[in-house]
């Protein structure tokens, strides 16, 4: 009877702490981060950085503007992209996404409720709807609201 011979792998660490698979030499996917850090998205002067924001929603920078109702070209000149009105539209996106991404499953499932997901209490407007006209504050609020047992 002959045996079916079993392939042994061996895993190793490579020198960046990543490990690998001894059989197939590749270097192993590390899974998306299970919850996004608004500090990991900020540079030293306290402003969001949008390449990084933009790479944690696996967007490009021309996705990202339209999501936080602006301009394509608005991150095209640091002038522009480090101005109040950019940072405050894209850490607004970023607050709410991170309030809301614990009970959504992750960033991703964050981003997309808030991107799909029609609010009743808003006349069945989605967060970035409502973001994009100005009332951020109140989406937050209806999430605290939410978030401290309160109805949608």
């Amino acid at each position: 009877m002959a045996q079916a011979a079993r392939k042994t792998t061996t895993s190793k660490t490579t020198a960046g702490g990543r490990r690998r698979d001894g059989a197939a030499g590749q270097a192993e996917r590390r899974p998306a981060p299970a919850r996004l850090s608004i500090a990991s998205l900020m540079d030293e002067r306290g402003g969001l950085k949008v390449e990084a924001v933009a790479e944690a929603f696996s967007m490009s920078k021309a996705q990202l503007a339209e999501t936080a109702g602006l301009a394509r070209e608005v991150f095209q000149k640091a002038s522009r992209r480090d101005g109040p009105k950019a940072q405050t539209r894209v850490r607004e996106m970023v607050e709410i996404i991170s309030l809301v991404q614990a009970w959504a499953g992750g960033p991703a499932q964050a981003m997309a409720w808030y991107r799909a997901e029609p609010i009743p209490a808003f006349g069945g407007r989605t967060a970035e709807a409502l973001v994009k006209s100005g009332q951020a504050t109140a989406v937050r609020d209806y999430i605290d609201h939410l978030a401290t047992g309160g109805f949608a």
